[in-house]
């Protein structure tokens, strides 16, 4: 790969510093470089002149691969954009955590260098999706069902492949994928998936009855899901980001999507290393011990 779309986050302004420092080793290393317009206009002329400028929805004319720099949020915006293409994404955490953007700024330089070595990886990660009022919405994390307007439970029927699952009185419902499985749903108790999993998982929200645990199904299965809220309205998330307003009784069907979404990982390094070293799982207090 020796063609690069460079992505920063526009609510970080640290992302921009980040990205100006890559964009220098990259194009002594002899790469070709292009960025969005609103990154070049904060970047000094001289680092100006060797970028190529394409909005994001445009970076698949260019680029061989896509770098971010940012957090989660950022990562999971870019990999909607290059969903339908084969265009893998490396992540750069400038955020608090970054479990998808997991390669660390600290570490620019010796990355960029083993990126340009070929030093690197890429997995496939499951994609979601579901058609909303013409409009086919996709997720690589989860998709969020939540109350709107009302601070009482709402009333979720779900099913898979037209079999009863059962009705769920919570706050909500996250159907998420292996990628998802250690963001919103984490926090609501659902397991940890490892990615390569074909699976999907149904966390509820907050349910009202403790019987109500997280369900792991077959991603080759659909699920239909109906909503009834006091308030008549309920709130359809895709991956914190993208908001649909559902209606009382509409039903919307959710199901794994042909899409892929195409991470660059090191070469190195197992989902196991990351989880130690962005969750502390598997880790206890004799561990940090024996390194003082």
């Amino acid at each position: 790969m020796k063609k690069f779309a460079i992505y920063d986050s526009p609510v970080k302004p640290e992302a921009v510093n980040c990205a100006e420092k890559a964009i220098i080793k990259l194009h002594s290393a002899g790469a070709e470089l292009c960025c969005r317009p609103q990154l070049a206009e904060r970047l000094p002329n001289e680092i100006r002149n060797y970028l190529k400028i394409y909005q994001p929805e445009e970076f698949e004319k260019f680029a061989d691969a896509v770098i971010s720099f940012g957090g989660d949020g950022t990562m999971l915006f870019i990999a909607r954009i290059m969903l339908k293409t084969d265009i893998p994404i490396m992540g750069f955490n400038v955020g608090k955590l970054g479990f998808l953007a997991e390669f660390s700024v600290k570490e620019l330089d010796k990355t960029i260098d083993d990126l340009m070595k070929g030093n690197y990886r890429v997995v496939d990660r499951t994609v979601l999706e579901t058609s909303f009022q013409g409009e086919t919405l996709y997720a690589l994390n989860d998709f969020v069902i939540e109350k709107r307007h009302t601070s009482r439970m709402i009333t979720i029927d779900c099913y898979t492949n037209k079999h009863y699952i059962g009705t769920f009185r919570s706050d909500g419902l996250i159907i998420t994928t292996p990628t998802g499985s250690t963001a919103y749903s984490l926090s609501c108790g659902g397991p940890i998936i490892a990615p390569s999993t074909e699976v999907v998982c149904i966390t509820p929200i907050s349910p009202h009855s403790l019987t109500l645990r997280p369900l792991i199904i077959p991603s080759s299965n659909e699920i239909s899901v109906r909503v009834h809220s006091f308030s008549g309205e309920s709130h359809l998330v895709t991956d914190g980001n993208q908001n649909r307003i559902l209606s009382n009784d509409k039903e919307i069907f959710i199901r794994r999507s042909e899409a892929r979404v195409k991470l660059i990982k090191p070469l190195n390094s197992t989902y196991y290393d990351l989880l130690r070293t962005k969750l502390l799982w598997a880790t206890n207090a004799d561990d940090n011990v024996l390194k003082q």
